[in-house]
């Protein structure tokens, strides 16, 4: 049969020569990336954090008592370490006395004479008086030293400095003296009050 001279149509549809069945993926190449059209979505934003409040489900750190807690707390510290009040029946008459036995049975205990003071509200101790003949000066210089028990009247208790046991005899005055001189001395009292005098009189002083 006579060849023809005329070129092989090639027929429009197919788009050029394939590959032999024997051509591998490999050999013709990698594969194009083909960008994806658009923005990519950033990270998903989480829960935002508030100031002063937790995640929920989640207890936090430091939890702060409620006020009636604190209150409370507050006030067993202050009792704790509030002074201890004593109170000693005597008279007017006797309480220096009182006192004086008082102090006596304080330093037998073992506790140090510079860790005293003796109060009155009425007359002067006997042995305040005594060391004032020597002027004032000498006098407020012994409490400055603290080396020994001192003695004052109530009404300078602002002048003297606080000394863990105090001794208050409630040996006179009136009832507004006496009044006055309880928180006054109680104010320089370090862990322990004791007052010689009428225990009703006091009570309804307090």
């Amino acid at each position: 049969m006579p060849h023809s001279s005329e070129e092989p149509k090639i027929h429009p549809n197919v788009p050029g020569p394939r590959a032999s069945a024997g051509t591998t993926r490999s050999a013709q190449g990698p594969r194009p990336s083909v960008p994806v059209p658009g923005p990519r979505p950033g990270p998903r934003p989480g829960p935002r954090s508030v100031p002063g409040r937790t995640a929920p489900g989640r207890a936090a750190s430091s939890p702060r008592p409620a006020p009636a807690v604190q209150a409370q707390a507050a006030s067993e510290e202050a009792a704790r370490s509030a002074p201890r009040i004593q109170l000693v029946t005597a008279t007017d008459a006797t309480a220096v006395e009182t006192a004086d036995d008082t102090v006596d049975g304080l330093l037998d205990e073992g506790c140090p004479p510079a860790d005293v003071l003796v109060f009155t509200t009425g007359e002067l101790h006997p042995w305040a008086q005594h060391e004032l003949s020597f002027g004032e000066d000498a006098y407020w210089g012994q409490q400055a030293d603290g080396g020994d028990v001192f003695y004052a009247h109530a009404e300078a208790a602002d002048r003297v400095a606080t000394r863990p046991v105090v001794v208050l005899a409630v040996n006179g005055g009136t009832d507004e003296q006496a009044a006055r001189a309880l928180p006054a001395v109680l104010a320089r009292t370090g862990t322990r009050l004791i007052v010689c005098g009428d225990p009703q009189r006091l009570r309804s002083l307090l």
